[in-house]
């Protein structure tokens, strides 16, 4: 039965003196590192390249101003000094001392944070969209559902130990900016005849199998989604396969054994659960409606931002690209990209964290959200604070209009970082970025959505890019292959490998050769790289690709 209990500061304060006492083992010799590897991941700690690495759950994206100071205080007193933003919302850590961890666990407990489900072959953090009751598009806020699921999946016994890891996502509003189709199981918040309900997606997953999900249900009452989900995973928990590692995602459970034959047995498996619950998951989720409530929004008129517009090209910039529309008349969400050309996308400095916590309270209502593209969001602005909320971004660095354009790159840390990478990510990136800002292209490109990967498990989700990059190692060389076509939000589509992959100092003139041919190729200034693609297929872009080679 659910039980409704919160993940409170002394549980989670226990996990971490937990952890402490495991930590002193493994330091002591009392642990090998075999012994201490699943210990240490139930903490969100991971063996990397060249360091632990400690991730931190953000549920949902949602962080308070005191959250994020307390992160700018791990990366200041802990790490080299910054923090790394994921494309599941939460922030990585990559540089701590073992020794030290237990106590930023000990300081994540002190404002509600901590690390549990972040890693291991358990239910993961649940993600949202970044705008949640902010966007115009929305049918109802999603988080106080993604509160209960992870209320719920946070450290269930049944499920700590799946076939695999497991990710959820939830999405409220009409647009999927949830990715709600690339998700073990993805929930999207439907109305059918005046009743809110889910239409429910299961089987979706990146990595070397990448697979679109399928609709398992097509609407689902909201007092049914725990029993309903925890039938899913139990059907898979038992389903699901443990002889090989690449085949355990429920991806493949699905595909395998087809979608009827495992709706079936979920449907079955639902009847018994349901009777557990109760009423508790139902009076919870009413506790969760009221923590989300819409703050107390200003009813003024709007001063002073189309004068700014009109007198300052900057501000005019930032506002046409960094902007997205809000639900409330005289409001806007603001996105604060870091991924400036030259930078490494996602890292924020602890200086960085700061600011953004007291433009937080000055200007966004307490409110910050954590993109999935490894930027943040301040989701409730005035518009007549954005000439001051730009200003103090711009002396920090960190009003680069770029937010949806060219570079704007998702990118997973690659060998920087990971022990699992074969290829470099970071320093590609870069090169694309700066490329295309010293070639004055970036504006005239307008909306790309560029996501580069350096290994097969896809952690930078290239597979979903409008140009996707795949960093592999032939032969002890770094070789990048390139998809066309993918898409995580209009319409979910993975995207198609267009042919050889390039070596890495080639990647940046292939790259402009595309880039150029759509420019060349489009119907107007209006018409995407994707919109383009999917109008004209494949071939005028392989072919700017791999030009024929020139006869004497």
């Amino acid at each position: 039965m659910f039980d409704v209990r919160p993940v409170d500061t002394d549980y989670v304060r226990h996990r971490a003196a937990q952890f402490r006492a495991q930590v002193e083992r493994r330091l002591d010799g009392s642990l090998t590192e075999d012994e201490f590897r699943p210990l240490r991941l139930m903490n969100g700690v991971y063996l990397q390249l060249h360091a632990y690495m400690l991730r931190v759950a953000i549920p949902y994206g949602t962080i308070s101003p005191d959250q994020m100071r307390m992160l700018a205080h791990l990366a200041q007193h802990y790490d080299k000094g910054y923090g790394h933003w994921t494309t599941r919302q939460n922030i990585q850590f990559n540089w701590p001392k073992l020794v030290d961890i237990p106590d930023m666990l000990d300081h994540l407990a002190s404002v509600g944070m901590h690390a549990i489900q972040t890693s291991g072959n358990t239910i993961r953090n649940v993600t949202t969209d970044a705008f949640a009751g902010a966007a115009p598009d929305e049918i109802a806020d999603p988080r106080p559902y993604a509160e209960l699921l992870r209320s719920w999946s946070t450290d269930h016994a049944e499920f700590q130990f799946l076939p695999r890891k497991f990710k959820i996502a939830i999405t409220g509003a009409t647009n999927d900016r949830a990715i709600i189709a690339a998700h073990d199981i993805g929930l999207r918040l439907v109305e059918r005849d005046g009743k809110l309900g889910f239409e429910v997606w299961v089987g979706g997953g990146l990595g070397r199998t990448p697979l679109l999900g399928q609709v398992i249900r097509d609407f689902l009452p909201e007092d049914d989604l725990l029993p309903y989900i925890e039938a899913i995973i139990a059907t898979y928990n038992l389903s699901g396969r443990r002889d090989n590692k690449y085949k355990a995602r429920i991806k493949i459970t699905v595909s395998e054994r087809g979608l009827d034959v495992f709706r079936d047995e979920v449907e079955e498996e639902f009847l018994n659960r349901r009777r557990d619950f109760q009423g508790a998951d139902h009076e919870a989720l009413a506790i969760f409606r009221n923590r989300f409530a819409a703050p107390v929004f200003r009813d003024a008129p709007v001063e002073g931002y189309e004068e700014a517009r009109a007198s300052n090209a900057g501000f005019r910039s930032w506002t046409d690209t960094n902007l997205r529309a809000h639900r409330i008349a005289g409001y806007t969400s603001v996105i604060v990209t870091f991924k400036a050309p030259g930078a490494t996308q996602g890292d924020a400095s602890a200086d960085q964290m700061r600011l953004l916590a007291d433009l937080a309270e000055r200007y966004g209502h307490a409110d910050l959200r954590v993109m999935h593209d490894q930027n943040v969001a301040l989701p409730h602005v005035h518009k007549s604070d954005l000439p001051a909320l730009y200003a103090a971004l711009r002396d920090a660095g960190l009003a680069t209009a770029n937010a949806g354009l060219t570079s704007d790159i998702i990118a997973c840390p690659g060998m920087d970082y990971c022990a699992l990478a074969t290829a470099r990510s970071i320093p590609i990136a870069q090169e694309i970025a700066e490329h295309f800002r010293d070639e004055g292209l970036e504006q005239e490109i307008g909306n790309l959505n560029i996501r580069i990967s350096g290994c097969i498990n896809a952690c930078g989700h290239h597979h979903l890019g409008h140009i996707g990059i795949l960093g592999l190692d032939r032969a002890g060389v770094e070789n990048y292959q390139i998809t066309l076509g993918g898409d995580a939000y209009d319409i979910p589509t993975i995207g198609q490998r267009a042919g050889a992959g390039f070596p890495a100092e080639e990647v940046v003139p292939a790259i402009d050769r595309l880039l150029r041919a759509y420019l060349d190729v489009r119907e107007d200034e209006h018409e995407r790289f994707i919109d383009a693609y999917r109008r004209l297929g494949a071939d005028p872009f392989k072919a700017a690709l791999y030009p024929e080679p020139a006869h004497a």
